[in-house]
């Protein structure tokens, strides 16, 4: 690690995301919409579908919206078919890059992502071509000043895979196997111990730190493809200083 602010990075994605927060709850339907197509309408037998009813909660949709979202996917009601589409590439200074996208139109999603990447200095990938460089992961991230004795004691108790401290800033993750992220989760706010922000990601083994105008170009691509609307998450390796949001 070379010692940047993970949670600088982190809250910046979040107030990117709230304030778009239009396009963030299409998203997050099209996530309910896809998640309850494959493993079906109760969220009780479907951990991918309740994950994605819960940051909806979290984001303030309305209930009913997510009913309506759930009853066209299961055929109750009439609604679009997405695909699940993955593409890899590379940023400047060889940042590797995963894009997730759920979409009706994979013409015009290609398009959008390649056109992206060039705009930016980067170039797509093929398949597998990045992906072998991260792992799937639930991440339960707890914001600097946190208590960390009693997050770590709470993150044992709950079974979490590992806790990461970061000296720099003293901001904390609990990282824990995605098909135990529910468990983990709900264990700790048992425990009355409640992540600023909670999420099954995927985390490169190894990130890339890249400063100056170089990390301002990567931050530039990672956000114009956040923003594109068949997009649903953008994963990346970049170890990226506070000044590439400067």
């Amino acid at each position: 690690m070379a010692g940047h602010s993970k949670w600088a990075n982190i809250q910046h994605r979040k107030g990117a995301q709230d304030a778009k927060r239009g396009k963030m709850f299409t998203k997050i339907i099209r996530e309910i919409s896809v998640a309850a197509r494959a493993g079906g309408g109760d969220p009780g037998n479907n951990p991918r579908l309740r994950t994605a009813i819960d940051k909806a909660l979290g984001a303030n949709m309305n209930k009913d919206v997510v009913e309506r979202a759930i009853k066209k996917a299961t055929g109750e009601l009439e609604g679009v078919n997405y695909e699940e589409i993955r593409y890899e590439g590379y940023a400047p200074g060889g940042v590797a890059v995963i894009v997730d996208c759920l979409t009706d139109n994979k013409v015009r999603t290609v398009a959008d992502v390649r056109h992206a990447f060039g705009k930016f200095g980067g170039n797509l990938g093929t398949d597998g071509s990045v992906a072998f460089m991260f792992r799937k992961l639930g991440v339960l991230s707890f914001a600097p000043g946190s208590d960390e004795d009693a997050v770590t004691e709470a993150a044992i108790e709950a079974g979490a895979e590992d806790i990461v401290v970061y000296p720099e800033d003293g901001s904390i993750d609990v990282l824990a196997p995605p098909e135990a992220f529910d468990d983990v989760k709900a264990a700790m706010a048992s425990a009355g111990i409640e992540p600023a922000q909670a999420e099954v990601t995927f985390r490169a083994d190894n990130d890339i730190a890249v400063e100056g105008d170089m990390a301002r170009q990567v931050a530039k691509l990672l956000d114009w493809l956040e923003d594109l609307d068949d997009v649903q998450n953008v994963y990346s390796n970049a170890d990226l200083g506070e000044d590439a949001y400067a």
